[in-house]
């Protein structure tokens, strides 16, 4: 033998992995790739090329086991076997032979080597095969296959279960690079540095192979991609916001000696799991729970403590975030009773250990949905988060506390992007049967939880609610209302404090954004609307980046001794950005884009920045463009950037906007590529 061919570009069409380039064979297990072998003297069917199979060696890297799987011998058969690995001659007798070569559909996945008698080495990178039958990830539908593996952007939703903001990300997954450094996350998880061989053979199930990404995108327990941080201090690396997309994220952490990456939050750990797992084969997506509970004590249980004023105060470590995000993952669950394969959730923000790691599923969505709380892996946690009872108790200044009424829910509007379009999917039913049906009470007695149907309290005639403006822009002054419904026949003697503070996308509060205290209010029936006015002069040094404001509503029943509280949060709305296609979008085609933004704020901004990234468009860099002049209230920011498209098909370009003043504005256009 005298030498083997490139990868033929045939190979990866056929594979789905042509994106990938052709650089280096990529394949994935259960079908059939093919070889050319060119060879010194003429073969004929007598002719036999013994083959030793086996994983490379990185350093430290895995002995090629027969006991872990990580090694397997065979010769020549007169055709495939798709069950194990097996190899066939495809081509006629000559000094060219096409050798065909198919691994078994629950092979190990990562680096092989394929060597084949004294002078013949292939090396290749074997991925899940959800297009294979056989293999434990097929699905069994093209047009999901295209947006959960071959998708490389799509939307986050983040804001809050009132307003709902689509966030632009780039995946990235098929970008240059990305694959080794994926690959480079398994090889670098704890389990594989203690014992490679087996590590080796565990990663022919994606039910391990999520449980290690989940520890791994995080940095908390091992040399993972991204390290947290929830507050605004950012020094010695970047706001989370600042991430268009995982590709920088991915190729940081690679090249820098695997350092995390300064900071991520949980849209950013989400995402880049999501980019890994469908770089590796798996069909994933990134969905958002909105009011997502954080149970810290495994009692099903948030906690939550008001003072006089109707602000919570930190006695507990339970949180009700204003939202979460993770991923779900596509799979089959042998290690379950059946009924339980499909989308399994899986968490990679670091907010709990499990097994003494800080990770997080998978686990079925239906085990969640039913109360199957026993089912691997930490059914109680995500439960939680979607299910939890919220419990309210008033703090007074002399120590005692008392249970007040509120109407606080978790786990509203449970959202991904839909397959082939940016629209919301509401996927809230997969998760949890509807709010005061047979099915719920049936799914909380399974989950040995006390029945929060029969925690509601007895109205005693009273409501309290706060509804806002039509219109809440970011720059501007708007009323927000605190609206108390009598539904007794007399009026009612009440206080009323009603109060608003910036807070954070994960329930940290700031600083104070307006309040009133009306200590002799008189509700008659049926309402009474009281405003409270949001100044930006007063808002806008305490915003944090999420653009969140909590309202708080304490209403204190002279009568009765009760106490109503009414909490939510309001998302202030950025300027949007306008994204015009200048010319005929072609492959391989410089092509132009114009961004405008106009300035929404009574003050100048100034320092303004573009970024644009996106997949196959900028050629995995980010385009940054400067704006040198101060752009004035009510002017537009523009500038004009140029790239070029490398692949067809619809691309999605994603834009970022900072200055000194409005930091993070987030935007994007689906850009069709023609041949």
């Amino acid at each position: 033998m005298s030498s083997l061919s490139h990868p033929s570009p045939s190979i990866g069409n056929y594979h789905r992995t042509e994106l990938n380039g052709v650089e280096q064979l990529i394949v994935r297990r259960g079908q059939p790739f093919t070889i050319n072998l060119h060879l010194l003297l003429c073969f004929n069917s007598s002719y036999s090329i013994p083959i030793p199979f086996s994983p490379p060696c990185p350093l430290p890297g895995p002995q090629p086991s027969d006991q872990y799987g990580t090694r397997a011998s065979f010769g020549l058969t007169d055709q495939i076997d798709t069950s194990r690995w097996s190899a066939a001659v495809t081509s006629p007798p000559g000094y060219m032979v096409s050798l065909s070569i198919c691994s078994p559909p629950d092979a190990p996945i990562g680096r092989w080597r394929l060597t084949l008698g004294q002078g013949g080495l292939v090396e290749f990178v074997l991925l899940y095969n959800p297009w294979c039958t056989g293999d434990v990830v097929y699905m069994d539908s093209e047009e999901k296959l295209m947006e959960y593996v071959l998708a490389q952007d799509g939307i986050i939703f983040r804001g809050s279960w009132k307003y709902l903001i689509p966030t632009p990300w780039n995946f990235g997954q098929f970008e240059d690079g990305i694959l080794e450094a994926c690959l480079r996350i398994l090889e670098m998880n704890p389990k594989c540095l203690r014992n490679p061989g087996k590590d080796a053979s565990g990663r022919k199930n994606p039910i391990y192979v999520s449980r290690v990404l989940s520890a791994m995108v995080n940095c908390n327990d091992d040399k993972g991609v991204l390290l947290g941080r929830w507050t605004d201090d950012y020094d010695g690396g970047v706001s989370p916001l600042s991430w268009k997309g995982s590709v920088e994220i991915l190729r940081n952490w690679d090249t820098n000696a695997c350092q995390p990456v300064r900071f991520g939050q949980c849209w950013v750990f989400a995402a880049v799991a999501c980019s890994v797992s469908r770089a590796l084969g798996i069909p994933c997506r990134v969905v958002t729970n909105y009011n997502s509970a954080h149970d810290t004590n495994s009692n099903l249980v948030i906690e939550r403590y008001v003072d006089e004023n109707g602000q919570v105060v930190q006695k507990s470590r339970d949180m009700i975030w204003n939202y979460h995000c993770w991923v779900e993952n596509w799979m089959t669950r042998p290690d379950l009773k059946p009924g339980f394969d499909g989308w399994q959730a899986m968490d990679p923000t670091p907010q709990e250990k499990s097994e003494g790691v800080y990770c997080c599923g998978p686990i079925p969505l239906k085990a969640i949905k039913e109360g199957e709380l026993t089912y691997k892996y930490d059914a109680p946690f995500v439960f939680a988060e979607v299910n939890a009872d919220v419990h309210t108790f008033m703090k007074h200044k002399d120590g005692t506390t008392e249970k007040i009424i509120s109407s606080v829910q978790v786990g509203l509007k449970i959202s991904t992007k839909s397959v082939g379009s940016d629209r919301r999917e509401d996927i809230t039913h997969l998760y949890k049967y509807p709010e005061g049906s047979d099915e719920e009470r049936e799914a909380f007695t399974k989950a040995n939880h006390q029945n929060k149907l029969l925690q509601q309290q007895e109205n005693a005639g009273l409501l309290i609610a706060i509804k806002v403006s039509a219109e809440m822009r970011k720059g501007c002054d708007f009323d927000v209302f605190a609206v108390v419904t009598n539904n007794t026949p007399n009026g009612k003697k009440c206080r009323l404090v009603f109060g608003s503070r910036a807070v954070s996308y994960n329930g940290i509060l700031g600083e104070n954004c307006g309040f009133k205290d009306l200590l002799n209010l008189l509700c008659l029936s049926p309402e009474k609307r009281v405003p409270l006015r949001m100044n930006y002069s007063k808002y806008a040094e305490n915003l944090t980046e999420d653009n969140l404001i909590r309202l708080a509503a304490l209403l204190l029943d002279y009568g009765t001794r009760e106490a109503y509280l009414a909490v939510r949060n309001v998302v202030l709305e950025n300027p949007e950005i306008k994204v015009r296609i200048l010319g005929e979008p072609k492959e391989n085609r410089k092509l132009a884009a114009e961004i405008t933004l106009q300035n929404p704020l009574p003050v100048p901004l100034q320092n303004c920045c573009f970024t644009v990234e996106g997949s196959n468009l900028t050629g995995g860099q980010i385009i940054t463009e400067k704006l040198n002049s101060t752009v004035e209230p009510g002017q537009d920011a523009k500038v004009k950037i140029y790239f070029t498209p490398t692949h067809s098909g619809q691309r999605k370009l994603v834009v970022d906007f900072d200055s000194n003043k409005l930091c993070h504005v987030k935007g994007y256009r689906n850009v069709i590529i023609g041949k």
